[in-house]
C-alpha cells in the first residue's frame, strides 16, 4: 500500500500491492508483514525434507518440499522488493508447485511412465519463458485456479479410499486451512479501503501466507502417507513431540 515513503528499491513496478504500508517497519522492506510470515512455509518444508530424505521416500517428494521452500523464498523476494522480477519468482513457483502435485497425484496410474514428467517439464518450462515476456493478471490466477481445480477429484478420491483417521484428518486440516487463508486473502485484497480506518491492521494477506505455509505442509503430508500405503510401507501419523505431524514408514526388507 502505496504512502509516500521514499522506496529502497526504487519505485513499485509489481501489477499488485498488499493491504501493508510499504516501508512502514523496515527502509529495506517494502512489506514486512508480508515477507516474514514466508518463514513458517520455510521451515514446515524443511521439517518435511528431512523426514522425506532420512525415510528415503521416493524424489518427487523431496522435490515437492524443495518446491514450497522455492515458492516462499520467492514471495518473499516480492514483497520485500514489490519490484516486477521479483513477483515473477513468486508466481512462476506457484505454477511450478501446481504441476507436481499434479504429478504426484496422477502419475501412479499413468500408463506412459516417461510422458507425464516429459509433458509437466516442458509445461512448466514454456509457462516460465512467456510469464516473463508478457504480463498476465487475471490471465495468471484463471490459469492458476485451472491447474488448482484439476487436483480436486484425485484429492476427494484419495481421501474417501483411505481409511486411516489420523491420515483424514490430515486431509481435513488442508481444507480448513485453505479455506481460513483464502478469506484472509479475500479480505485483504477487498476490504483495503475499510481497513485502513480501523485502529490496526489485520495483516490478512499475512495471514494467507502463514495459513497455506501449513496448508502445504498438510497436502503433502497427506500425499506421503497415501502413496506409501500404496508402496506397501506401512505408513502411520505420528507426531513430533505431540504437535507436528509426520508420516513413519517401514518399508519391507527387500526395498
Amino acid at each position: 500500500m502505496a504512502d509516500g515513503i521514499s522506496s529502497f528499491w526504487g519505485p513499485v513496478t509489481s501489477s499488485h500491492e498488499w493491504c501493508e504500508k510499504n516501508y512502514a517497519v523496515s527502509s529495506y522492506v517494502a512489506e514486512f508483514y508480508n515477507t516474514i510470515s514466508n518463514i513458517p512455509c520455510i521451515v514446515l518444508a524443511l521439517v518435511g525434507l528431512l523426514s522425506s530424505l532420512i525415510q528415503r521416500f521416493e524424489k518427487r517428494f523431496s522435490v515437492l518440499h524443495l518446491s514450497n521452500m522455492a515458492l516462499a523464498i520467492g514471495s518473499m523476494m516480492y514483497h520485500a522488493t514489490l519490484q516486477h522480477v521479483q513477483q515473477q519468482s513468486d508466481e512462476t513457483p506457484m505454477v511450478w508447485e501446481m504441476l507436481l502435485y499434479i504429478y504426484i497425484l496422477y502419475s501412479p496410474d499413468w500408463h506412459y511412465r516417461s510422458t507425464m514428467p516429459t509433458f509437466v517439464f516442458l509445461y512448466g518450462i514454456t509457462f516460465a519463458v512467456l510469464h516473463s515476456i508478457i504480463r498476465f493478471d487475471i490471465g495468471f490466477k484463471l490459469h492458476y485456479v485451472m491447474l488448482c481445480v484439476l487436483c480436486i477429484p484425485r484429492v476427494y478420491k484419495y481421501y474417501i479410499y483411505t481409511q486411516d483417521i489420523r491420515a483424514k484428518r490430515l486431509a481435513k486440516f488442508y481444507v480448513a486451512t485453505l479455506l481460513l487463508g483464502s478469506l484472509c486473502w479475500l479480505v485483504d485484497r477487498f476490504s483495503c479501503n475499510q481497513i485502513a480506518s480501523w485502529p490496526f491492521n489485520p495483516q490478512g494477506h499475512a495471514m494467507w501466507h502463514v495459513f497455506m505455509g501449513f496448508n502445504s505442509y498438510f497436502a503433502n503430508t497427506f500425499l506421503m502417507f497415501c502413496r506409501a500405503q500404496q508402496r506397501e510401507w506401512n505408513p502411520k501419523v505420528v507426531h513430533f513431540m505431540g504437535i507436528l505431524p509426520y508420516v513413519r514408514i517401514k518399508k519391507p526388507k527387500t526395498q
